[in-house]
């Protein structure tokens, strides 16, 4: 794994900017509320028991009115619906998901965050600046079926992994890092959150911390940490994680930056032309040392 680099000023600079002009990102405490409750132990790779330090669900409160009134958002709600959550199960994709796909990516590229992202891909040489070009370069990174299981058919793509969450062998939880689909399944009782995850008690998080570690399980399946935005808008995701999947050739990128409060760390995994997985780690936050 290759190690950590420290953003530039460019790049920072840019995510920034995405962060500023995220306008559909809702406000803890007004659109949503979270109970972050216990801090979570320690639960080894693999192992599906883990003890529960919240009693309560993460979410105590979301305005789905005013997320089902927010164009990208009521199109990545009805994605969610559209994967099949176990590897190795090949994906159908029908007419009406491909359309849907493309809804998704058409309302996106019309947000002025997307068009930050793309002016500053273009200026760096990354990505064509012909609108119709620039989604298919979307489509190709997040759509885009491959193989996750080998013995499988094309049963995967980078937004099903981290956007919905699949199930790998029936044995672990990968990617659900979407802090939507992880609220959507706790409200259907197939998410159940376990705890925050923090260092020591210096870096206890704050209940309007946009970013956060979580340990959770998903049907039962527990993944011992995630990071995750919170209440970000699905567009802020996907301009952020296409920016550093396009910036790197490498197969593993991870990048150090400080995005409004939050020291961040950026992970992105190649899967060919395609993002294979993306999520953040908090580092730190409101310069608690971490």
């Amino acid at each position: 794994m290759s190690r950590s680099q420290k953003a530039d000023q460019d790049l920072t600079k840019a995510l920034n900017q995405l962060w500023h002009l995220d306008k559909n990102r809702l406000r803890p405490g007004t659109d949503y509320r979270i109970s972050l409750q216990g801090k979570a132990g320690y639960v080894a790779q693999g192992s599906n028991v883990a003890r529960d330090r919240a009693k309560a669900p993460l979410f105590t409160y979301v305005n789905e009115d005013k997320l089902k009134s927010i164009k990208t958002y009521e199109y990545f709600i009805s994605l969610l619906d559209n994967y099949e959550m176990s590897t190795g199960v090949s994906e159908t994709v029908t007419s009406e998901e491909l359309k849907e796909n493309k809804l998704f990516i058409d309302a996106i590229v019309e947000t002025d965050l997307m068009k930050c992202a793309h002016q500053y891909l273009v200026k760096k040489g990354k990505s064509p600046s012909d609108p119709g070009q620039f989604k298919r370069q979307l489509y190709d990174i997040w759509f885009r079926l491959y193989h996750r299981d080998r013995s499988g058919g094309e049963d995967s793509c980078g937004f099903e992994h981290v956007f919905v969450g699949e199930a790998k062998y029936g044995q672990e939880i990968i990617g659900l890092h979407n802090w939507v689909q992880f609220y959507l399944q706790e409200k259907h009782g197939h998410v159940d959150y376990k705890g925050y995850k923090a260092r020591d008690n210096k870096d206890t998080p704050d209940e309007d911390d946009h970013v956060l570690n979580l340990q959770f399980s998903w049907k039962g399946l527990v993944k011992p940490v995630g990071g995750s935005f919170i209440g970000v808008s699905p567009e802020f995701e996907v301009a952020l994680f296409t920016i550093i999947f396009l910036m790197s050739t490498e197969k593993m990128t991870s990048v150090v930056v400080k995005v409004d409060e939050y020291v961040l760390e950026l992970v992105v995994c190649r899967h060919g032309r395609s993002i294979g997985t993306s999520y953040p780690k908090l580092l730190s936050s409101n310069n608690r040392d971490l």
